[in-house]
């Protein structure tokens, strides 16, 4: 639920409440007024002025000197416990740099989260694609070089129910139909790599390979987006592999490891 369709306020405890002034931020909505942040949580203005004061004195939120409100540096502290946030990028950045240096392409490490793939970390290379990632964006699982690799990984129950759902089309590439999918997902757990061609815009092909915990479980997943025109995946995918080979042995994985 968005926060331009919040239940209304009464319906929503105390904490829930709390939460829906958070979640009145978003990266299209970074900098809010006290009355924007009424109107996006669905609070009258007096508990949204009740609940922002509290926030802002424990560092939640800051206002700045016109009086608009940011998400403040203590909820930066809290992010980084998050074990699959910026711990994982910390353990991941190295790798990443060095998948960077290898093909000069776009990187990306992501995660999932419900449904969809959640990136945490981006570095952008010299080409330019028309995927506009950055920390933070999310897109459904089956679009996505990262989200097909996480999925393919995913429990049989969990790829049984999405594949049934409606699948979202952004081009005409897309991954619309669920035998495709499937058939896909098996490639994946057959190479070791996934790869979306063209599926979120049309000049973008990025190949994808996921990281394993110390539990040999798929936590995360590493990328490189390129155009796709001239792609050389064959030289991509090694590199790819070799990235996160190279950060699930960081996180404690070892080859022969069940899974």
């Amino acid at each position: 639920m968005t926060a331009d369709a919040v239940p209304p306020s009464s319906a929503r405890s105390a904490p829930g409440r709390l939460l829906a002034v958070l979640a009145a931020f978003d990266h299209a909505h970074p900098a809010l007024s006290l009355t924007d942040i009424s109107r996006r949580a669905g609070l009258a203005l007096s508990t949204a002025h009740r609940l922002v004061g509290a926030l802002t004195r424990w560092g939640a939120l800051e206002r700045d000197e016109s009086g608009v409100y940011h998400v403040g540096l203590r909820l930066w502290e809290l992010a980084a416990l998050a074990p699959r946030g910026l711990g994982l990028r910390q353990v991941a950045l190295p790798y990443l740099e060095d998948l960077y240096e290898a093909t000069h392409q776009n990187v990306a490490l992501a995660v999932r989260d419900g449904t969809e793939v959640v990136y945490i970390e981006w570095i952008a290379g010299r080409s330019s694609v028309g995927v506009r990632i950055r920390v933070g964006a999310r897109w459904p699982l089956h679009a996505t070089g990262v989200g097909l690799a996480l999925l393919a990984h995913g429990a049989p129950d969990f790829q049984d129910a999405y594949a049934a759902a409606p699948l979202a089309a952004f081009t005409a590439h897309t991954l619309t139909d669920p035998v495709r999918l499937r058939r896909a997902l098996a490639e994946v757990r057959r190479t070791g790599v996934a790869m979306s061609d063209r599926q979120v815009t049309d000049d973008a092909l990025s190949v994808a390979a996921p990281v394993r915990d110390g539990d040999g479980k798929v936590t995360a997943a590493v990328s490189v987006v390129v155009p796709h025109d001239n792609a050389q995946v064959p030289v991509l995918i090694p590199a790819v592999r070799l990235a996160g080979r190279g950060m699930s042995r960081a996180l404690g994985w070892r080859p022969g490891a069940p899974a």
